[in-house]
């Protein structure tokens, strides 16, 4: 039987590296289910980064100034777990044993939340990439901010051939290149294995060649996965380039060292068999049983890591001795860099027009000179969105404190890259586009809402109001998709000043979920009057009455600038003698989290009622009798021509109570 050496090991990290393998055979085994073989061949690019380089301490996961470790490859997730076990942090025999079980702290693929040292939700492939991204820029804009005594680590993440393959790392790297990152280092395990075989399957990508040309350093190993040796060597290299990210390449085998699976494609997916583990095992020297972990191990490594655990203790040594830069430094961490300032946007006049979106740069305006924190950007839309940042300057290497961030046409790498600033800490982080764009960032999106992430998403000219651009940039689908999505708010305020005031609470809150505000690019009408009162009193609630009425025989429910249209209708039928009430539901999580007498006081499900929203119908029978809306695709022409046109005007409106209540004249 062939000896197996990794060389330059020291015996304690032979010993872990060969734990680490037996646990990655054994908990896909004992669960029928997950993905052995890339936790094998990686165990040792594992022990030798969280041994030798990565800054960490395992009795303090959440130490600020830690190095941020991510595992973009997530099914390979065992791996993760069994390194964070044999270092000492807590992830015990039996949540290895755990794995991939109900409730359990060690999930398929790596959560945010419920396992020591997973810093983002990964698994679906690429996304590890981008996050990592914003990671390495949350820590560079702090670092600016407040100097390398307070602010000092770096980004790490692990990415296979799959995560290179989609579409969102190209995106990520190439921002990454030109924003020269030099604080992220990415290892590429190319192991020329996917689900259906191998990669030549449908690849003959040049990574090396690829990721030269959007500006990184490029360190290609070859066949050295079990070289620790070389693979300090690389990450030294990688830690001296200070221009520029680093992508370390390195040729594995899947399933190493099993005669049977090593670079099959079963070994990608599928738990190995009693036998082949036996074989493995024995290879090893290891106890052929299930989960024979040494005890002794996490104590060693963990007491290996001192001069690691001495940097944390130094580190807040140094933030103590800071003062009041260090006391910023930890309010801002504290607060997910949340506005203080007592400061409020100049109100817009009542009976005005503006767009929603401009209300939201008039907020920006006045807010971000008083959160260092707030990084924002736009995918080539920023003055469009209304996040155009004044006082500070572009983000890139020449001006490494820069807070407004040119994500160019990237609506993906944007979205997760900002998951990645959101988790990192310190930074308040916005990504904006167009709304029908949404689409583009809608796989990072459910990532943020699923890691409940303090994002803020801002998506713009949010209906066929677009006019003139057409079907193909008129969103119709988008704000049902997105109320879809648990613990994601999607708020759409009813006028300029509600944007105000809704923006200003979300920048506000020290513990923000992840949100989807969503603005109109034509001017709506301002409130005045009880309808501007009804709004700062209830619009943060997620619904609210914009006008109650004496002797209400209908309700008119809307959202954005329906709110508006609504009213005109409510104002026809008044003169008609009819008297109608209308509420608004800007937030429908915001809503649903109010108690049931305060949401059946709004809606009022004993009169009939009808929703009125330019997009998509479905959903909106919770909370009125019919809907009208559009379950088609847009038009090209002026915005109010395809209002007309799709029969969202004061008129159709009318006309479908009068048919109602039978008051037709």
């Amino acid at each position: 039987m062939p000896e197996i050496r990794y060389d330059g090991a020291t015996p304690l990290e032979d010993r872990a590296i060969r734990q680490i393998v037996g646990v990655a055979m054994d908990a896909p085994a004992r669960a029928r289910s997950g993905h052995s073989g890339t936790a094998m061949a990686l165990a040792p690019l594992g022990v030798m980064l969280w041994s030798r380089v990565l800054r960490h301490d395992p009795t303090d996961p959440t130490w600020f100034d830690r190095d941020r470790f991510v595992l973009s490859c997530g099914h390979a997730s065992i791996l993760q777990y069994a390194l964070a076990h044999s270092f000492g942090y807590d992830v015990t025999r039996e949540d290895l044993r755990s794995f991939r079980q109900l409730h359990s702290r060690t999930p398929g693929h790596p959560e945010r939340g419920v396992t020591p040292t997973v810093e983002v939700t990964t698994g679906p492939l690429g996304q590890g990439v981008a996050n990592g991204v914003g990671l390495a820029m949350a820590e560079r804009v702090l670092r600016a901010e407040y100097g390398e005594d307070l602010v000092d680590h770096r980004t790490w993440v692990i990415a296979g051939d799959g995560c290179l393959e989609e579409g969102v790392s190209h995106e990520a790297a190439s921002l990454a290149g030109y924003l020269g990152l030099d604080r992220l280092t990415v290892f590429y395990d190319d192991n020329h294995i996917t689900i259906d075989g191998p990669t030549e399957l449908a690849l003959r990508d040049d990574p090396a060649g690829r990721f030269r040309a959007y500006g990184w350093h490029v360190i290609e190993l070859g066949e050295r996965a079990n070289d620790l040796v070389a693979l300090e060597a690389a990450v030294r290299e990688a830690v001296a380039e200070t221009t520029r990210p680093s992508l370390v390449v390195i040729r594995s085998h899947i399933g190493f060292p099993s005669p049977e699976m090593m670079d099959t494609k079963e070994a990608h997916g599928n738990p190995f068999s009693p036998e082949a583990i036996s074989k493995v095992k024995e290879m090893l020297g290891l106890v052929d049983e299930p989960f024979v972990l040494d005890d002794d191990l996490p104590v060693a490594l963990l007491e290996s890591l001192a001069p690691r655990r001495e940097a944390n203790a130094a580190w807040r040594t140094r933030v103590t001795a800071a003062g009041e830069r260090g006391t910023r430094l930890l309010h801002q961490v504290a607060t997910h860099a949340a506005l203080d300032h007592a400061v409020a946007p100049e109100p817009y006049e009542a009976g005005t027009k503006a767009a929603t979106r401009r209300a939201l740069q008039r907020a920006i305006d006045a807010f971000s000179p008083h959160m260092p924190g707030l990084v924002a950007g736009s995918a080539d839309l920023t003055e469009n969105t209304g996040v155009a940042l004044t006082g500070t300057v572009a983000q890139d290497v020449r001006h490494p404190g820069g807070r407004q961030i040119h994500f160019g046409i990237r609506e993906f790498a944007m979205s997760a890259s900002v998951v990645g600033m959101a988790h990192h800490g310190g930074i308040r982080p916005v990504g904006s586009t167009f709304f029908v764009f949404s689409d583009y960032a809608r796989p990072a999106v459910r990532l943020a809402a699923l890691s409940e992430a303090p994002a803020l998403f801002v998506y713009t000219h949010d209906s066929i109001g677009v006019g003139e651009d057409g079907p193909t940039h008129q969103p119709v689908e988008h704000l049902m998709s997105l109320r879809a999505m648990p613990h994601l708010h999607v708020v759409r305020p009813s006028d300029a000043n509600e944007t105000l005031d809704l923006v200003g609470r979300v920048l506000r809150a020290r513990d923000p979920a992840p949100t989807a505000l969503v603005l109109s690019r034509q001017d709506l009408v301002v409130f005045g009057g009880a309808e501007a009162t009804a709004s700062r009193e209830g619009a943060h609630r997620g619904g609210y009455v914009v006008r109650e009425v004496e002797g209400a025989r209908f309700t008119l429910v809307a959202t954005g600038s329906e709110v508006s249209l609504c009213l005109a209708a409510a104002d026809e039928l008044a003169a008609r003698g009819i008297a109608v009430r209308v509420a608004a539901l800007p937030c429908w999580k915001c809503f649903e989290d109010q108690p049931t007498a305060y949401r059946d006081a709004v809606v009022r499900r004993d009169l009939p009622s009808l929703a009125v929203e330019a997009g998509a119908t479905l959903g909106w029978a919770r909370y009125a009798d019919e809907a009208l809306g559009i379950d088609t695709f847009g038009l090209s022409a002026p915005g109010p021509q395809v209002f007309t046109a799709l029969g969202l005007v004061p008129e159709t409106v009318v006309a479908h109570v009068t048919r109602v209540l039978n008051e037709e004249p």
